[in-house]
């Protein structure tokens, strides 16, 4: 008979917790939950510096160059390290494309700088340690989170062509300049071929 009581009481506290925002006029909120980007969306314009202390923008390579953005969670962590080294080693399979590639954490451009020196990279890495651009992109959950490892290939229409979820640190430079050699042959193709 105990038992029942205390589960009928805790049973009762609960409903009253979840219905508590109707009764007092309060509308439940959603966390943060933004609209996820998806292949066809216009990318969110960004104005980010540069390891090399230059401030880049996507509106500045539009109708221009197709834009790679390569987030990473952290810098000087070990697949963080793996990866903008990928981008610095094979550098050479974007030298035939109409490319510009930059890889991005939410880390300060300080550390980005020493970052980029450590690795004696050519490439800029960009900082968005407030995470505007981050929130945006939805590569973080909240606004101290780390950056999730998608990548964002961005058309020269500045639409979003392909978004890498599934990077492979190794490899990572070849995939992207492979995937967008592939996309560029397909998309010359006259229509009906």
């Amino acid at each position: 008979m105990m038992v029942s009581k205390q589960v009928s009481s805790v049973c009762t506290m609960a409903v009253a917790l979840l219905l508590a925002p109707a009764v007092f006029g309060e509308e439940p909120r959603q966390s943060d939950a933004r609209k996820e980007l998806k292949v066809g969306d216009p990318a969110p314009d960004f104005s980010l510096r540069g390891s090399d202390g230059k401030t880049y923008r996507l509106a500045d390579f539009r109708g221009k160059k197709i834009v790679v953005i390569a987030w990473f969670p952290k810098a000087f962590t070990s697949g963080c390290t793996r990866e903008c080294k990928t981008f610095r080693d094979q550098a050479d399979a974007f030298q035939s494309l109409p490319v510009a590639f930059f890889t991005a954490s939410v880390d300060t451009p300080e550390d980005n700088r020493r970052f980029a020196e450590s690795l004696e990279v050519r490439y800029p890495i960009l900082s968005d340690p407030d995470r505007k651009t981050a929130l945006a992109y939805g590569v973080v959950d909240d606004p101290k989170g780390y950056a999730k490892r998608w990548t964002f290939i961005i058309g020269t229409d500045g639409r979003i062509l392909h978004i890498d979820k599934a990077v492979k640190v190794e490899t990572h430079a070849r995939d992207v300049a492979a995937w967008i050699t592939n996309w560029l042959k397909s998309s010359s193709k006259p229509s009906g071929s």
